[in-house]
């Protein structure tokens, strides 16, 4: 069985800050009523930047951190909810900006906040086709332009930001992943492109109930199908919703949150981008060492869910 290998990673976040204080003056919240419900401090919204731009500045950085060409890469996938525009993809953007050749199949996915790990299996796939050996993936979102800022439960939630990763097909690499879905509009879902306006809509007990029920299920998946056990996984790379879900499901797994990665803190529930912007960040702090063994979990609208399990 071949695996994918990270050979890179990337991000671009937006410069501007926008702290629990700051939502605080915008609608009827706090900073401790935040902070206590979903561990997040703070978040980033566009002002300069645009989704077009932050996916090609993740793409960009990952890209040139992996020391190869644009000419090397056999395909290029954007999971993204919020595409700058319906047409033409945020991928084929990315081509044009770095300079893909024109024979590159380019194209975005949206699987919710699970689309990063739907987009790795895409790619993996499509890499068993390609003359080429690699792949560019990138999760990037502007969830700012589709939150309702008078809606108090969810317009603290979420924050802008894309994430990416170069990654190659490789004989005998560690690999499983699992992907499930469960049709349902009623959870979590974005209004359709045309609608004015077009807002996030969570039902955040649903969501909660789904989550801690989908992050185990895709753990035990992915060890049943590795032979591994959770002490052998030096990290697990949960999706970035909120901190409790992320508490609930280890208790449930028997983990202490040490094996967790979070970074909700500071960016918020960034969707599709959440779980590339983590990867990332935890590379450029040594956080990741040649030789561990990574479990990444996500979960939303669709509803989606996903995992996958590899070395880095």
């Amino acid at each position: 069985m071949k695996g994918l290998k990270f050979i890179s990673t990337g991000r671009s976040i937006p410069e501007k800050v926008v702290t629990n204080d700051d939502m605080s003056r915008i609608v009827d919240t706090s900073d401790e009523w935040i902070r206590t419900r979903t561990g997040i401090h703070q978040r980033h919204f566009c002002e300069q930047e645009d989704a077009a731009s932050l996916a090609i500045g993740a793409a960009r950085q990952a890209l040139e951190r992996s020391g190869i060409s644009p000419a090397e890469i056999g395909v290029c996938v954007a999971a993204t909810v919020t595409p700058q525009h319906a047409s033409p993809a945020n991928a084929c953007l990315i081509q044009a900006a770095l300079g893909l050749e024109e024979d590159t199949p380019c194209f975005d996915i949206s699987a919710g906040c699970t689309g990063f790990l739907y987009g790795l299996e895409v790619v993996r796939g499509m890499l068993t086709i390609s003359p080429k050996r690699y792949a560019l993936l990138v999760g990037g979102e502007e969830l700012s332009r589709v939150m309702d800022m008078t809606d108090r439960s969810t317009c603290v939630l979420f924050g802008d930001g894309a994430g990416a990763a170069v990654v190659t097909l490789e004989e005998g690499a560690l690999w499983a992943a699992t992907l499930g879905t469960r049709g349902n509009a009623e959870i979590l879902s974005v209004d359709a492109v045309g609608r004015a306006p077009s807002y996030i809509h969570v039902d955040g007990q649903g969501v909660y109930r789904f989550a801690v029920e989908v992050i185990p299920h895709c753990a035990k998946e992915l060890l049943a199908q590795s032979g591994l056990t959770l002490d052998e996984v030096a990290w697990i790379v949960p999706h970035q919703a909120n901190r409790r879900i992320v508490e609930t499901a280890a208790k449930r797994l028997h983990l202490d949150m040490e094996k967790f990665f979070l970074n909700i803190d500071r960016y918020g529930n960034t969707s599709a981008a959440s779980i590339p912007i983590a990867l990332d960040e935890m590379a450029q702090q040594g956080l990741l060492q040649k030789g561990q063994k990574v479990m990444a979990i996500a979960f939303g609208a669709g509803l989606t869910w996903g995992g996958a399990l590899f070395q880095w």
